[in-house]
């Protein structure tokens, strides 16, 4: 385990993606797993993950396919989403 993740992302595992994984997160995003993409070409400590861009609810925005170095990829919190509270009454 590094940086809080495992040596394998998981469908699931939210993480945190910043100009460590990759010079094009000058503008940090957190992410939502839904693979990694392994019959694509990467260089060594460099993966593909298809993944949805989550906004700050926690709630995906956006598919997308990223390329990533495995190093950069940080474990992230998603706020809980909360619940419509139902009065009785």
């Amino acid at each position: 385990m590094q940086n809080g993740v495992r040596d394998t992302l998981r469908a699931g595992d939210v993480v945190l993606l910043t100009t460590a994984a990759s010079v094009q997160f000058i503008k940090p995003i957190v992410v939502r797993v839904i693979r990694e993409l392994p019959d694509r070409h990467t260089y060594e400590g460099w993966l593909w993950l298809d993944a949805y861009q989550l906004d700050r609810k926690g709630e995906a925005v956006a598919r997308r396919e990223l390329y990533v170095r495995r190093a950069g990829v940080r474990a992230a919190s998603v706020p809980l989403r909360r619940r419509a509270m139902v009065g009785v009454g």
